[in-house]
This record gives structure tokens, sequence and C-alpha cells, in this order.
């Protein structure tokens, strides 16, 4: 009954040609559960059917699309949206769907219905701070809006709108057409009014009318805590505006967090540097690391070289999609100073005798004597 390639819809699913949209609702729902890739890893059959299946429900669940399969027949196997004429399920693809659709009235061509509005994307620049604790901005979206001199009915104040006389309002005209399968009535859309069934009389001044106009739109948006760069967040309803009362669109919000002077970071853990001098690594201390809510108070073992990446656990970037913080590592470096005073380069030398360490000397360990002497 699951094998791939078969035609009919209705036994992919396992019910009758007869079946209520909640018959086929559970049946999908049951089949689903039974052959989804992760229930069955390493099944290639089990995905084929699972791709079936999604494809038979796709087609069976819309009244239309399921209306148009009883009355052509069957699909060919393929991935979903395929057909055996490489088009897409209208129900025959590209070279019979057109035909089909202005023959019948599939309403590709018909009268403007409602629009939804587009959505757009920009990108938003933050600070490592901001990504770490959160931070709510004031955004301006250059977008298309109902213009406010027509009420987005592209007609002059004081003018009307009439039906277009072309089409008689109704945004369709027939046409004939020869093919080789014979000849066709074809219903498209009128040319002279767009297919909206209306002309207007004297064109909005403010819009030239088209009813919009370009506006900056301003949206307040809440970046949560622990975003990086290349985090993409969605603000419902904040794109472009719908048309003939068409949903608005979405804005998508392309996060970028600009480099920080103090802190790399990799993924949720962040990276510093830590400064000691010579006898703190050697000797061993205690030294404030700082981190994006304050400092650490961290112990240096002595001994300690120069390049070691010391792990404070919980100090790094807050997980987006969990609880708790990554990681931060302090890597220190040794501080070797470029100019010595009289007394610290005699008591290096000194040092340098004591570890037979050999050195430029510039004849200041006689003086070392004197110094405790």
């Amino acid at each position: 009954m699951l094998d791939g390639d078969s035609q009919d819809l209705y036994a992919i699913l396992g019910v009758s040609r007869s079946a209520s949209k909640e018959e086929i609702k559970k049946a999908y729902r049951k089949l689903v559960r039974k052959y989804h890739p992760d229930a069955n890893p390493g099944d290639t059959d089990a995905e084929a059917t699972f791709k079936s299946i999604n494809l038979a429900y796709e087609i069976l669940q819309d009244p239309q699309k399921r209306s148009r399969y009883d009355q052509y027949g069957t699909i060919g196997a393929g991935p979903p949206g395929s057909s055996p004429f490489g088009g897409g399920f209208e129900p025959f693809g590209d070279i019979f769907g057109d035909l089909f659709e202005s023959v019948f009235g599939g309403g590709r061509r018909g009268a403007r219905g409602p629009l939804r509005g587009q959505d757009l994307e920009m990108s938003l620049g933050i600070s490592l701070e901001e990504a770490f604790r959160g931070v709510r901005r004031e955004v301006f979206i250059p977008r298309l809006e109902k213009c406010g001199r027509c009420g987005g009915s592209g007609a002059e104040p004081g003018t009307g709108v009439k039906s277009c006389l072309y089409c008689g309002g109704s945004g369709q005209v027939e046409r004939e057409q020869r093919t080789p399968f014979g000849t066709f009535v074809s219903v498209g859309q009128c040319s002279e009014c767009g297919g909206s069934g209306k002309k207007i009389e004297s064109r909005c001044k403010n819009c030239g009318g088209t009813g919009r106009i370009r506006a900056k739109h301003r949206v307040e948006v809440k970046i949560p805590p622990g975003v990086d760069t290349g985090t993409r967040l969605r603000v419902t309803g904040e794109g472009g505006e719908g048309s003939d009362g068409g949903q608005p669109g979405d804005l998508f919000l392309a996060v970028k967090v600009e480099p920080h002077p103090s802190f790399e970071r990799d993924r949720d853990d962040l990276h510093t540097r830590v400064t000691l001098k010579y006898p703190q690594a050697a000797l061993g201390c205690s030294v404030e690391v700082p981190h994006l809510d304050g400092t650490e108070r961290v112990d240096i073992s002595p001994g300690t070289q120069g390049g070691k990446a010391i792990r404070i656990k919980g100090k790094g970037m807050p997980h987006i999609r969990s609880s708790g913080r990554g990681d931060l590592y302090a890597h220190v470096i040794i501080d070797v100073p470029q100019t010595l005073t009289e007394r610290e380069r005699a008591l290096m030398e000194a040092l340098a005798q004591e570890m037979n360490v050999e050195v430029q000397s510039a004849g200041l360990i006689d003086r070392i004597k004197q110094i405790f002497s």
C-alpha cells in the first residue's frame, strides 16, 4: 500500500475516495508517526514512504487540489510538487497547467484578491555587551505604505473610481486560443485595469495612482541575550503592507555583533588576555580577570607559562536557546619590561647568575652586594 511508486494518493494514506477531511488527517498522523525518518534511522525506504505520505496529504487536505486530482487522475511518482510532465501539480504542470487554469478558471489569472505584503530584511549591528544582556532597539524600515492622501484607492480626493469598461469590472477578459487539442476560450487578466476591475478617473498626486508611497516605518524590536553574528530574527507583521485587504509581510533582522577590544567570541565562549609580570608567573599570584558582567579573581599557579589558557566556567555568553552560559578563557601573557632601572637590572643579573643563565652584563653584579649590605 505504501510503495513509493504508487500513483494513488488515497491508497498511500489508506483511505477511501469518499474519506472526510478528518479521516484523511487521522490517517496521515498515524502514518507519519510510523514512517518518520527519526523513528527509522538509516531506512531509505521509510524516508521515501514518508515523502509520499506528505505529498498525498498535501494534495488531499486541500479541497481545491483534491478536486483537481479527482478530476484528472493520478500524478506521477517523484518528489513533492512534481508531475509526470515535470511541472507543479496544477494538475499537469507548465504546459497543461496554464491551459486548464485559464479554461476552468483556476484563479491564477483572475481578478485581484487580497495580496500578502512582501517580507523585508535588513541588517542590525549591535555591540557585544548588547548581545550579552539583550536590548530593545528602535529601527526604521523603508517600505511601501498606504497613501494617506487617497486612503489607498489611488484616486485624487474628490474623484471616483469607476468599473473598467474593457472587462466590465470583472478584471478578466476572454480570449480564444487554438491548440493541438482544439480551440479553447481562455479567461485572462484584463490588461487595461491589471485585473482590478477598476479604473481611476484622476490619479492621486501623492502616490501617482498606485495607492502606496515609500515611507520609513518605525519598529521597536527586542534582541534576546546570546544572539551572534548571523542570527536571523523574525518580527511578524512588520514587513510590507498587504494590498486589497491582504496580511502584511514579516520583517527579518540579520544580526551583526561588532568586534570588542577586550574579548573575542567563539560561539558562546569568550577569550581574553591576562598580563602577568615575570615574578607573578614564576611565584604564583591572584589576579582580577574582567568579564562582561564584572570581574573574577583567579589564582595563578607558580610556574605558569605564557600562552596558558585559564578556564573560568560560566562567564561567557548566554545560551540563546537554553539556560546557562559559555565559558571565559583567560590567555596568559608574560610582560617582559623593555626598560629597567639600575637597581632592577642589578637584581636581574644577580638572579641570572644564581640560575646559571648567561645574559648581557652591565657590570652591575657587584653593586647588588652594596644594595643588600
